[in-house]
């Protein structure tokens, strides 16, 4: 029974992928005829002429690869969102349990929260360039922001949304409160935390390279991706612009997959879906 159920996720598996290699591959050629679509007729197809051809992206991209400069603004950006992410889930996930199960401490907490959380934490930069000691402290500051609120708004709504009927029978059993949070409250939060975790890391990306154009970053050879994008927007460089729009996309790629295969691990009971 085990290996059938491994021969269909296998072909189920196999068949996502190429699916997947098809969809990216009808997107380059429509994106090259597209590009080129303008020369030939003098047609401006959704405005995808003003944007370099693949063939073009894919040059540029040929040339920034050996460069070290690029790999740094890799680090820069990862290290960057890491931190930021690792601290709003270390943060947010207890604040956001607290305010779930603690009446009193919602009651406090939860007010000063809902008026902080809808500022767009772009909007934090020039304070947090002005609070903060360091560039890096405040690129940090504002990556923090830009998952943590996400997070706990995922987790209250999840671990809010248990059936009260789970927690009830477990009483009535003789659980103690430790047991519920353990064995019911915990495991009941797991999807919405990962979906908060998954949404936040977006967020995070977006934030981190939105502030890296604004504070500087630093250097090309070490400010970050977004700071790789402006450098490449003062250069007049539109392909290496593409190049950068399209490493993020990898990057948010490659961080959301994290996420997800963390979250197939820890949760078996999804796998069927």
């Amino acid at each position: 029974m085990s290996t059938s159920k491994s021969a269909l996720s296998n072909i189920f598996g196999q068949l996502t992928f190429w699916r997947g290699v098809r969809a990216i591959v009808f997107f380059l050629i429509f994106w090259q005829i597209g590009s080129l679509l303008d020369d030939w007729t003098g047609y401006d197809l959704f405005g995808i002429g003003l944007v370099p051809p693949p063939t073009d992206v894919f040059t540029a991209f040929l040339e920034v690869i050996p460069k070290h400069g690029y790999w740094m603004s890799w680090v820069a950006s990862f290290s960057r969102v890491l931190t930021g992410f690792l601290v709003a889930m270390l943060i947010g996930i207890p604040f956001g349990l607290m305010l779930a199960v603690n009446r009193y401490f919602r009651g406090v907490f939860f007010p000063p929260f809902e008026i902080l959380r809808p500022i767009p934490p772009l909007a934090w930069v020039p304070a947090s360039l002005i609070f903060w000691p360091t560039n890096e402290m405040s690129i940090a500051f504002v990556t923090f922001l830009g998952a943590f609120f996400t997070i706990v708004i995922n987790v209250l709504g999840g671990a809010r949304n248990i059936d009260i009927s789970y927690l009830r029978a477990a009483q009535s059993m003789g659980a103690s409160q430790f047991h519920l949070f353990w064995k019911i409250v915990l495991p009941g939060t797991l999807p919405s935390i990962f979906t908060g975790a998954a949404v936040g890391m977006g967020i995070t990306w977006e934030v981190v390279l939105a502030a890296e154009m604004i504070s500087g970053g630093g250097t090309q050879g070490g400010g970050g991706l977004g700071f790789f994008i402006w450098n490449s927007y003062m250069g007049g460089s539109l392909e290496q612009i593409v190049v950068g729009m399209i490493s993020i996309g990898i990057a948010g790629y490659l961080s959301s997959s994290a996420i997800r295969k963390l979250g197939f691990v820890l949760m078996p009971w999804r796998r069927l879906f």
